[in-house]
């Protein structure tokens, strides 16, 4: 399902960390430790909205989303799962998954553009990644 030419955008590269290949969708964790967060883009060249995605793929996607929510929800207990996909910034297809605490520091609001991120220290993302592969994998 994926293209050759396929390229991450510049700006999810850099405020992320790759987790793990799924059979559409890279999926990506957000380098914020205040918010459990996860970013599933599909490797499909061109993509800005999920009905630009074929048939089988927009399938493909919804399994995936439900897939790390799951996970998401397992690894990183919470009160509320956020998902969307926005795109208003970064054009590219994708897909925000975040686990939601009451009182986490956008709490209710959105988490985009609140405050600064914080990221991860060495060993706290070292355990989420692997916990995330392992169960995602």
């Amino acid at each position: 399902m994926s293209g050759d030419d396929f390229m991450l955008d510049a700006r999810l590269k850099a405020d992320t960390h790759h987790v793990a290949p799924l059979p559409l969708c890279d999926v990506l964790l957000m380098n914020d430790a205040r918010y459990s967060w996860l970013i599933l883009v599909p490797r499909i060249t061109g993509c800005v909205e999920i009905f630009d995605l074929p048939d089988e793929a927009r399938t493909t996607l919804w399994q995936e989303i439900q897939r790390a929510a799951t996970v998401l929800r397992e690894v990183a207990p919470c009160d509320k799962l956020n998902i969307g996909a926005l795109g208003n910034i970064v054009r590219q297809l994708h897909v925000h998954v975040v686990a939601r605490k009451e009182g986490d520091a956008a709490w209710p609001g959105p988490v985009w553009g609140h405050g600064r991120a914080e990221a991860y220290g060495d060993e706290a993302l070292h355990v989420l990644m692997q916990r995330l592969r392992q169960k995602l994998l």
